[in-house]
């Protein structure tokens, strides 16, 4: 396998891994959402089941092994009611979105332009949950990385 192709890889294993987070994360958020958003909340948990699948498929054909979603996820905070079931589904939106940022810059083509339309929709749901916009979807987080503000990177898992 190339570096390049090697490099697609990583970020393809990357992304499968925070839509299992994701997954899972959204297994939370409908938990313990209003009536009114939970059919909101399970079209974002489709989304990202479909995603999941679709990396997992897009790995097998890449001749790798799929990373295997964790037993559990360690949540960024307590969520004991439907406001924190909305912080925590804007949350995962943003990390998934920069993973995403990720795997644009690592890939091509095809590839890219899925990985593209991924991270939009990320930042679209992440906008819906959280009643407002960043500048750059999937890369906001990232200044904390550099500034050391101490806000978890996007890569780690909700």
């Amino acid at each position: 396998m190339s570096e390049a192709q090697d490099g697609w890889l990583t970020a393809l294993q990357a992304a499968l891994a925070a839509e299992h987070a994701a997954v899972y994360g959204y297994g939370v958020v409908g938990g313990r959402i209003a009536a009114g958003r939970r059919a909101e909340a399970r079209a974002a948990w489709d989304a990202h089941r479909a995603r999941r699948d679709a990396l997992a498929r897009e790995v097998r054909d890449r001749g790798g092994e799929p990373v295997a979603a964790s037993a559990a996820y360690a949540l960024p905070f307590p969520v004991p009611d439907s406001a924190a079931a909305l912080r925590l589904a804007a949350e995962l939106e943003e990390r998934v979105a920069g993973v995403y940022s990720d795997l644009v810059r690592a890939v091509s083509g095809r590839q890219r332009g899925s990985a593209a339309a991924a991270l939009r929709e990320a930042a679209v749901r992440a906008v819906r949950w959280r009643g407002e916009s960043v500048a750059f979807p999937g890369l906001a987080e990232r200044v904390g990385e550099t500034t050391g503000s101490g806000r978890a990177p996007a890569t780690r898992t909700p």
